[in-house]
């Protein structure tokens, strides 16, 4: 997914005021530092996603260039959400 940053900047001060409304979290810091780093932390995490979808387009590609004909029958949207999940689960990254 593709965020503009400063769409993940309200995203990250969201999240920052609903955890300390509801008394949730005591910040160490001020609100500007911890939203910065809720930001950071969003950010990372898509550009994570963004490589782990590269990764699993490239799998599928040589998979299906090793098949040969046999690729015909095959569900590339199944086939690659099943790599995805796979790759996630070994990153440890949540979709």
């Amino acid at each position: 997914m593709k965020l503009r940053q400063e769409h993940i900047q309200r995203l990250a001060a969201k999240v920052y005021n609903d955890l300390a409304a509801n008394g949730l979290i005591i910040p160490r810091g001020t609100s500007g530092t911890v939203v910065d780093a809720i930001s950071g932390v969003i950010t990372k995490n898509f550009a994570a996603e963004q490589t782990l979808e590269r990764d699993a387009e490239r799998l599928l590609d040589e998979s299906i260039a090793g098949m040969g004909r046999g690729a015909g029958d095959i569900d590339r949207r199944r086939m690659l959400k099943m790599i995805k999940e796979k790759l996630a689960g070994e990153r440890k990254i949540v979709l």
